[in-house]
């Protein structure tokens, strides 16, 4: 029977590993508590480890699903898969229909808003609520805040960066808290350890090149949000976030004015890091209203 790794420590994820077998890979997940779904979609360079506070409150009273993404975490990270946003959430339907799960309130996060939001669009009826942080769901690649970095990840510096260097886990993920206190070395490990050499690190790679590729497919996400209009929505934004900034936050209230906001200041872009408490206290709120 396939366990967690050595590294991964039970006192910070006591949490029974899953592996579920999507096409010829397998992904890593985790399924705790019964009742109500609550399916929780990370972003990069992160896994389901960055849910664990939220998981581990909610488990409880609700079934707390959040698998890794292929490439990250505990998941398969194979060469030569497709690991565009795209096949990401090609993906995560498929792992939704594998374990047969209903009437699910998502919580997502950097890249994972888009790949959630590709099944809300695709299976409004099956989704009860919507958390989203820090994320976003149009084109970035008109935006020089994220195309200059953008085109030189793209270059070998940028591969050699992501590659060789784990660029994301050891330079972008200290600067994206608020309150760096908060990234202890334990839990940095937790993120390094997950990506240890330059062959695991395809994933996080891709996403760096689909901050600019993907731009049509989140576009084309974005033109059916009107089917989401009356699924109700709640958006917990860090808005220390140097790499989402609060002004994607504006672009949400526009396309959904009738919804919760709650903005944090001094938190960063990992809000279920920074303030778990705050994102659970919201979660659990968005649930019991759709009741």
């Amino acid at each position: 029977m396939k366990t967690a790794p050595s590294w991964v420590d039970p006192s910070l994820f006591p949490f029974r590993s899953h592996w579920l077998k999507i096409g010829e890979c397998e992904l890593h997940y985790v399924d705790e508590g019964s009742g109500d779904v609550v399916l929780f979609t990370h972003g990069t360079p992160e896994w389901s480890f960055g849910y664990r506070h939220v998981i581990g409150d909610l488990r409880t009273t609700f079934r707390c699903v959040a698998p890794d993404m292929l490439g990250f975490g505990l998941s398969d990270k194979p060469p030569g898969e497709d690991y565009t946003c795209k096949a990401h959430a090609e993906r995560l339907e498929q792992f939704i229909a594998a374990l047969g799960l209903q009437n699910i309130t998502i919580v997502a996060n950097d890249f994972g808003g888009g790949i959630a939001l590709h099944y809300a669009v695709r299976n409004p009826q099956n989704v009860k609520a919507i958390l989203l942080t820090n994320t976003w769901c149009w084109s970035l690649s008109g935006d020089p805040h994220y195309s200059k970095p953008a085109r030189i990840m793209r270059t070998w510096l940028g591969r050699f960066m992501y590659r060789r260097l784990n660029f994301p886990v050891n330079a972008v993920m200290p600067a994206a808290y608020g309150d760096r206190k908060k990234l202890t070395r334990e839990i940095h490990n937790h993120y390094r350890s997950a990506l240890p050499d330059a062959a695991s690190r395809i994933g996080t790679y891709a996403f760096a090149r689909e901050i600019v590729d993907a731009g049509e497919w989140w576009e084309s996400i974005r033109q059916k949000f009107d089917v989401l209009q009356n699924i109700p929505k709640t958006f917990v934004w860090g808005m220390a976030d140097k790499f989402v900034p609060p002004y994607e936050l504006d672009k949400w209230r526009k396309l959904f004015p009738n919804d919760r906001v709650v903005t944090l200041e001094g938190v960063g872009h990992f809000v279920h890091e920074e303030k778990p408490e705050i994102l659970t206290s919201a979660l659990r709120a968005l649930i019991s209203g759709t009741r």
